[in-house]
């Protein structure tokens, strides 16, 4: 099990130096990735609705301005050699497929195989409408035709492609991605469709484990709902062991959070060994990566609470 963290690309922490320092001192200490979120513009007046949060309001530090997801993970590839770098979550429909596709190779190829592509069709309706998208509505349709012309264009000496939002043909796609078939593309998202679209369609699975609407946020209720995935695979027609598990952005912490309904304590909350036990019961169900949320004001509190955690947790599975 690879054990991942927020890398910090909006605020007074998202310096060159300051990423810098904090992608190479994770790699440094063993943490098996980073992780970048993906918005490109902030509109200034949100009406849709946030699914993280019991109120649907963006939390303010989410509305910051922050760097662009992949052209930031190619900077941060180059400053390391093995960490590896998911996008979480890159919103599909907010580039052109074909340039989508292209930038993501890229990367993949300078460096050297160590990009995860996790992503999900998107919750701003308003970034839709400032980016000049196709409808909002439509965007689970948009999702699944790009990542299908990505997997043409990666993988297809002669790719072509006929759909609703996308045609080409008689073109060269090349260089390929270095990951064999493609880099892993991963789904994000914890309601019915983005769940249906995994077992479609996904190498792997990586929902928010704190989504009130979709609570993942005990042992049981995250190993039915892998059960449910599972299920939709094998009816889907696929070896349902052929989607990886993950588990995005965990809070952990002391003891005092609020006790689920069931009774049952909440993952990643307690003690460090109850916390290592959460992960080690993870493993058992098959998960491949879970991430933590390690951040601070300031980048030696975040050092700091890397090493910590490794030293108090991790040190423990």
């Amino acid at each position: 099990m690879l054990i991942g963290l927020d890398m910090p690309i909006r605020g007074a922490l998202a310096t060159p130096e300051i990423m810098t320092r904090i992608a190479v001192e994770a790699e440094a200490m063993g943490y098996g990735y980073v992780v970048l979120g993906d918005h490109i513009v902030m509109p200034s007046n949100i009406r849709a609705r946030y699914p993280y949060s019991v109120s649907g309001e963006l939390p303010l530090p989410g509305r910051a301005g922050r760097h662009e997801q992949l052209t930031t993970i190619a900077y941060l590839a180059a400053k390391t050699s093995r960490l590896r770098f998911v996008t979480g979550i890159m919103v599909v429909p907010h580039r052109p497929a074909m340039l989508a596709a292209k930038m993501l190779a890229t990367i993949d190829i300078l460096s050297a195989g160590r990009l995860t592509v996790a992503c999900g069709a998107g919750w701003l309706a308003e970034e839709f409408e400032a980016l000049g998208l196709p409808p909002f509505a439509e965007r689970g349709l948009v999702t699944d035709e790009y990542l299908a012309v990505f997997r043409e264009l990666w993988t297809k000496d002669a790719p072509s492609f006929h759909g609703r939002y996308v045609q080409f043909k008689d073109i060269d796609f090349a260089p390929k991605p270095v990951q064999k078939p493609h880099p892993p593309l991963w789904i994000g998202g914890e309601g019915g469709a983005a769940v249906r679209r995994a077992a479609r369609l996904g190498d792997g699975w990586y929902p928010i484990g704190t989504n009130p609407s979709h609570p993942l946020d005990t042992l049981d209720l995250y190993r039915a709902a892998v059960e449910r995935l599972r299920h939709m695979a094998t009816d889907a027609g696929r070896d349902p062991t052929s989607v990886s598990l993950g588990y995005y952005r965990a809070q952990h912490g002391a003891l005092g959070e609020p006790t689920p309904p069931t009774g049952e304590r909440k993952l990643f909350v307690g003690s460090p060994a109850e916390i290592a036990g959460d992960l080690r019961a993870f493993a058992g169900l098959g998960v491949a990566c879970v991430d933590f949320r390690l951040g601070a004001p300031t980048a030696d509190e975040v050092i700091a609470n890397m090493r910590r955690f490794r030293e108090g947790v991790l040190s423990l599975v």
